[in-house]
């Protein structure tokens, strides 16, 4: 359930920290609920003003600009996440790391990044619940729904920008833990093979590797073996869509509990000694701060759960 609210003529002077941000982007931030489409509509028109001028979709603020917003109707969701909600209130004790340029969370399994496709909230929106004074709150990059561990989140637009140029530089160092099936050998530290991303009608997003899809890599290391199966870091070079997983299906060891790319069996087995989710987990991120320039390593302690099968496959 929505409801219509007008907005009066919004006069915005551009804060230094939004230096460089194109019009239509900080349109779509300043206007929730607006429809893309009404927001490109206005732009088109000349509606939307910086320094009283007429400007396209793609330009690019500069400080101090002063930007024109006339009156638009904004949906306003009765939906949106409540502070008091226990999935929003406990993201608090997720925290693992705050200052005033970014955050890190232990992001918990089960939940997405951001809403959308049929869910209400995510990381994100829960996050800006909690924070309602912060101006700015942006993720860094994304960990998959059912995936745990590291997320970053910038708090200025600078700070995103800087992580965002680490993450093209390929400085950033995320590592992830994977209790796979079977015994996987001491000789393979690497996969290479090329992913592509396909979208099913029903929406759901599935990789295969193909020759013509992007060249993608993942680097293993072998941390604990078990009887019919072993604990293995990986380090993706790159960073493509379920990339990990796809990369331990094509390698012949199928991620635990994974419902979309993993072994029945497996699954059968794991299931059995009580681990209800996949066991993918960012557990190190490695970065150099936007301010200090220190490299910063943020690490997120196994869930409870995870912890417990690896005690019960110990067991065996």
């Amino acid at each position: 359930m929505t409801e219509q609210t007008s907005l009066k003529v919004q006069l915005i002077q551009v804060d230094p920290e939004l230096e460089g941000q194109r019009i239509d982007n900080f349109l779509r931030t300043q206007l929730k609920g607006v429809p893309k489409s009404l927001i490109y509509r206005v732009l088109r028109k000349g509606e939307v003003r910086v320094n009283k001028k007429r400007v396209k979709p793609d330009y690019k603020l500069q400080a101090d600009d002063l930007v024109r917003i006339p009156p638009l109707k904004v949906a306003e969701k009765s939906d949106a996440p409540s502070v008091k909600l226990d999935k929003v209130a406990g993201l608090e004790q997720h925290i693992l790391y705050e200052d005033e340029l970014l955050i890190a969370i232990n992001k918990p399994s089960g939940m997405a990044v951001h809403g959308g496709s049929g869910l209400s909230f995510g990381v994100i929106e829960a996050l800006r619940a909690l924070r309602p004074q912060q101006k700015f709150l942006e993720l860094v990059h994304r960990l998959d729904r059912d995936t745990s561990g590291c997320l970053l989140v910038a708090k200025r637009r600078s700070s995103l920008k800087a992580l965002h140029e680490q993450l093209r530089d390929k400085t950033v160092d995320k590592r992830y833990q994977a209790l796979v099936a079977g015994h996987w050998p001491d000789s393979r530290n690497k996969v290479r093979a090329p992913l592509k991303k396909n979208i099913l009608k029903s929406g759901e997003r599935m990789v295969s590797v193909s020759p013509d899809g992007k060249e993608s890599e993942t680097r293993y290391q072998i941390l604990e073996r078990f009887q019919n199966a072993t604990l293995v870091e990986a380090f993706p070079v790159t960073g493509r869509t379920h990339q990990i997983r796809v990369h331990c299906l094509h390698a012949g060891h199928a991620i635990a509990g994974d419902d979309k790319y993993g072994d029945e069996e497996f699954n059968q087995l794991t299931t059995g000694i009580g681990l209800k989710r996949l066991f993918l987990h960012a557990f190190t991120l490695s970065f150099v701060h936007p301010k200090t320039e220190q490299t910063m390593r943020i690490e997120a302690p196994l869930a409870p759960e995870l912890h417990a099968a690896l005690v019960k496959m110990r067991e065996r």
